[in-house]
């Protein structure tokens, strides 16, 4: 099993965006020491919870701190941007660090049409061109942009003789065809909706087309994970995450409550209910239920990759959860 790690670089109440992406430095440190494969961190923008705006420039500061684990983004907004920029941000990132840099591509707006028009500088930009963007995307990474192209002879600088490793997230099917049909590879966001995994990874599969005769299909997928020494005090530890959960999905607070908050909370049965539907996209647990779990759905849908999110106020408990979870495959 290869755990992999995915950080949105979560402010909890009573914290700086400072101190959160420090910890997100050491968060990598310790992972790396774990033994976890890559190290990826989200992009969000406009919320007061969520630090990570910027993976190309966290993905540096990252890399920097470390020494072996694979280091990319979870990924970044393509849609807003133009894929020579984010060919060359990767170039730069690739030839700091060969061999460690991956390129995950999300399709997400980014935010509301605010949020959205104030990225693209106000120019109104149709996310039904993703597929194409990636395709530009890998052309000026590969230096292969064909001749008659309307940007033939542009050149993605500076010159790596390796390529960052290319990923598409999506949650459905049609996420999977965009990552499918040019032969990227895949990440299933588990821990946003877990219902038409199956489905899309299916897909994923049946659709790929390599770019090389030596490329296969890449499939690995982000789950929520909390792991105590019991289930008791992993339920405990849960509850800021749940709190989070249900009020990030109302759009009323991005920041981490604390557990007090969460135990305080005058909860509705609908937002009972909620949170337990929530669950479905989390294994909380002891190490048994979690090394179970994780089995369970590594066989379920056919990966050995997993990217853990642990979404918790308490940083020193989100590093013994991460411990604790690459102690069970080593």
């Amino acid at each position: 099993m290869k755990l992999s790690v995915l950080d949105q670089s979560p402010i909890s109440k009573g914290q700086t965006a400072t101190e959160a992406l420090h910890q997100t430095i050491s968060l990598a440190q310790s992972t790396e020491k774990s033994g976890y494969h890559r190290y990826w961190v989200a992009e969000h923008h406009s919320t007061n919870g969520l630090a990570s705006t910027s993976p190309e420039i966290l993905i540096g500061q990252i890399a920097a701190a470390t020494n072996r684990i694979r280091v990319g983004s979870g990924g970044v907004l393509l849609p807003q941007y133009s894929p020579l920029k984010v060919a060359e941000n990767f170039r730069m990132l690739e030839a700091f660090y060969p061999g460690r840099i991956d390129l995950g591509l999300g399709r997400s707006p980014g935010g509301g049409k605010k949020t959205q028009l104030a990225l693209t500088d106000g120019l109104e930009k149709s996310l039904s061109s993703f597929s194409r963007q990636v395709k530009e995307l890998q052309q000026f990474l590969n230096g292969a942009v064909p001749k008659g192209d309307r940007y033939f002879g542009v050149s993605a600088r500076p010159y790596t003789s390796n390529q960052p490793e290319l990923w598409v997230l999506g949650l459905t099917a049609r996420g999977a065809k965009h990552a499918a049909v040019n032969g990227t590879g895949f990440t299933l966001g588990h821990f946003i909706n877990p219902d038409q995994g199956r489905e899309a990874i299916h897909v994923y599969r049946e659709k790929f087309k390599p770019l090389k005769e030596a490329d296969n299909p890449r499939v690995n997928v982000c789950i929520f994970v909390i792991c105590a020494d019991t289930e008791e005090e992993a339920e405990e530890l849960a509850l800021s995450q749940d709190l989070w959960l249900l009020q990030v999905e109302k759009g009323i607070e991005t920041r981490v409550p604390s557990i007090e908050e969460a135990k305080e909370y005058p909860y509705t049965k609908e937002e009972i209910n909620k949170i337990h539907q929530n669950r479905r996209r989390c294994i909380i647990g002891g190490p048994t239920k979690v090394k179970n779990e994780l089995i369970r759905l590594a066989d379920l849908y056919g990966t050995d990759e997993f990217l853990i999110i642990t979404n918790i106020f308490n940083f020193t408990e989100k590093l013994k959860s991460y411990e604790r979870v690459a102690k069970l495959f080593t």
